[in-house]
C-alpha cells in the first residue's frame, strides 16, 4: 500500500489500520475551479493525488486524502503568514465551521473508490490576544483553517459533531471499512 501524502498525521492515522505501507507523496500543484463546494474540492484533490501516484506505481493500492476547513461556504486553506492565520482564526472564533476530508483509494486492479467525510467543529469565542498567542506558536502555519485539533489548537475547540480523526486529516474508521478484505 502507498500513502500518497507527506502528512505526519495521516501517516500516524493510517498506521492504526496497517503498518504495511510506504509514503510517496503526490507532487502536483493543487488547483481548484472557482466556486467549487468544499466537499467537491476534497474529492477532486484527493482523486488527483491518487491518480498521479497510481500512474507511476500501477498494481499497487493507493490511498490519498485531502482536508479543507470551510466557513460560510468559503474554503480556508493553509495560512500564508501569521496575519492570514489571525484572519482565519478570527473568522472561526465563537462559530461552527465544517471540516471535509476526501479520501480516494485506487486498488491494485485500478478500481477507484472515493468518499468524503464531514465534521462540524465549534470554537470558543477567542480574544485577539488568544489568537495572536496561538498564531505565534507556529502550529497554524501548515494546517488547513490555521489550527491543529491534535495540538494546542485543541484549546480552541468547544465541541465537535462527527469524526475527530477526520478533523486531523484521515477518517480512519471509515477508511478501515472501505479497505476491509483488501489489505
Amino acid at each position: 500500500m502507498i500513502l500518497a501524502s507527506q502528512s505526519p498525521r495521516r501517516k500516524e492515522l493510517l498506521s492504526l489500520i496497517t503498518g504495511d505501507f510506504e509514503i510517496i507523496p503526490a507532487k502536483g500543484e493543487e488547483r481548484l475551479p472557482e466556486g467549487i463546494t468544499p466537499e467537491n474540492a476534497v474529492l477532486l484533490l484527493c482523486g488527483q493525488k491518487a491518480d498521479e501516484v497510481f500512474s507511476a506505481h500501477k498494481g499497487q493500492l493507493i490511498v490519498a486524502a485531502d482536508t479543507v476547513v470551510a466557513a460560510d461556504g468559503k474554503i480556508l486553506g493553509k495560512p500564508k503568514d501569521e496575519a492570514d492565520a489571525f484572519y482565519m482564526l478570527k473568522l472561526l472564533s465563537g462559530r461552527v465551521h465544517s471540516v471535509y476530508t476526501g479520501v480516494c483509494i485506487i486498488f491494485e486492479d485500478g478500481e477507484k473508490k472515493t468518499f468524503a467525510e464531514h465534521t462540524e467543529v465549534e470554537f470558543y469565542p477567542l480574544s485577539d490576544e488568544e489568537i495572536r498567542a496561538y498564531a505565534a506558536t507556529g502550529e497554524p502555519m501548515d494546517k488547513a483553517g490555521a489550527y491543529g485539533i491534535q495540538g494546542k489548537g485543541a484549546l480552541l475547540v468547544k465541541r465537535i459533531n462527527g469524526d475527530y480523526y477526520n478533523v486531523m486529516g484521515l477518517p480512519v474508521a471509515r477508511l478501515a471499512r472501505e479497505l476491509k478484505g483488501k489489505i
